[in-house]
């Protein structure tokens, strides 16, 4: 009898596959890890230092560093209480989910739209035209400002949610395209033909083909767009009215008209932290994915 010695060659592998193994071995490496550690601390300091003063008596924070606290320790509530006792910090609260959650939908059912037309209909121009979306990420926001002020004064919608809304959709756009975009090219195009073949149209297939398969990817940007308003105060202070105005304005206005009372920032800030660390906390896992949807395909 003879035994049958073969062996398997191990398979070659693709160039993307490579990149990933490479990738993890110089990520996984103790310089990395020590590195990553170092990041982590210097990155934490400053907001536990922050958290820190929001618990310090005023006369303390203003005297000496939030440092000192653990060589005289000593804590109190009443920061907090006066952010909250402000007349205005509960509707401006109320305004940031007003301006946020709409300013992140619209963004998205338009970007959805135009990131399939981009990826799976061929008409004439769509390179050119997908690269003027891309590039119109490198735009300044502040060379936009007094443009969209002029054009909204002059429709008549200057001082109220729409202005907020429609600046936040058109700063967010092209990032959502571009994402969005190369999820979709990344899914088989043996699934779009086997629809097609079915007798199903470019509404069936991006409902009930592609939309399942894009919940990641929506939840991604949805992520990045929801902080990046939630937190924008630029926007806030040229396009919302004093009666729309998010928390972000109004923890900008706590220190008072000559700064007395700068010490209440610490407090505010954390108070307006709440929502955004709820949803990064519950959401991270998507960061990821959303970091690389830009990734070159090997």
């Amino acid at each position: 009898m003879s035994l049958d010695t073969r062996v398997e060659t191990p398979r070659k592998l693709t160039r993307k596959e490579q990149r990933a193994v490479d990738a993890k071995t110089r990520l996984s490496s103790p310089a990395a890890s020590i590195i990553a550690v170092l990041i982590a601390i210097f990155w934490t300091v400053p907001t536990a230092g922050l958290l820190i003063t929001s618990f310090r008596p005023a006369a303390d924070v203003r005297r000496t560093g939030w440092w000192t606290v653990f060589a005289d320790p000593e804590f109190t509530t009443k920061n907090y209480v006066d952010v909250l006792g402000t007349s205005n910090v509960a509707d401006s609260f109320f305004n940031s989910f007003i301006i946020t959650i709409p300013a992140v939908l619209i963004p998205i059912m338009l970007a959805l739209l135009a990131a399939y037309a981009f990826a799976w209909i061929d008409f004439r121009g769509r390179n050119a035209l997908f690269a003027f979306v891309f590039a119109l990420q490198v735009v300044p926001i502040q060379v936009t400002l007094i443009p969209l002020l002029s054009q909204y004064v002059q429709w008549g919608l200057d001082g109220t949610f729409w202005t907020v809304w429609l600046s936040h959709t058109i700063f967010g756009l092209p990032l959502a395209i571009f994402l969005l975009h190369n999820f979709m090219k990344e899914i088989p195009r043996s699934l779009i033909e086997a629809a097609r073949v079915d007798g199903a149209g470019h509404v069936r297939v991006f409902f009930q083909v592609l939309l399942p398969l894009l919940v990641p990817a929506i939840a991604s940007f949805a992520i990045f767009q929801f902080l990046w308003v939630w937190n924008d105060l630029l926007v806030a202070l040229v396009f919302a009215g004093p009666e729309y105005s998010p928390i972000t304005r109004v923890i900008a206005t706590l220190s008072g008209s000559f700064g007395s009372r700068w010490y209440l920032l610490a407090a505010g800030a954390f108070v307006s932290m709440v929502v955004p660390m709820v949803v990064f906390l519950s959401l991270q896992r998507y960061f990821v994915r959303g970091l690389l949807a830009g990734g070159v395909k090997g």
